[in-house]
């Protein structure tokens, strides 16, 4: 038997993370910056059992400082600060402001 679920309905959280993901990357520049910068801090964390230890360090903090030059570029924080913000009850950027849909207008509201 054949399964008829269609792809959408499979990976619902997947789709919502990456969703959500796409939403605090939208300026060109920090989206091209995370493409070079994932794969290098991932490279670097498995890069600890192979090679010496300062070029798997080296490597994670390369990565992660174009992530943050990435969203310095976006104005927004960068996802692991801002979970550690949203801890504190600090306040977060999100999505930055150039890119945040306005909010619509409450058909109850009055003019």
């Amino acid at each position: 038997m054949t399964d008829m679920t269609p792809r959408r309905k499979r990976f619902p959280i997947i789709r919502r993370i990456l969703r959500n993901w796409r939403l605090r990357h939208q300026d060109p520049r920090n989206f091209a910056i995370h493409m070079i910068g994932i794969p290098l801090a991932v490279a670097g964390v498995l890069s600890l059992f192979f090679v010496p230890w300062y070029w798997g360090v080296a490597a994670i903090m390369i990565g992660y400082l174009l992530q943050w030059i990435g969203h310095c570029w976006e104005g927004n924080d960068v996802g692991e600060w801002a979970g550690i913000k949203r801890l504190l009850g600090l306040p977060t950027v999100a999505i930055s402001p150039r890119f945040a849909q306005p909010a619509e207008k409450s058909p109850l509201a009055s003019d």
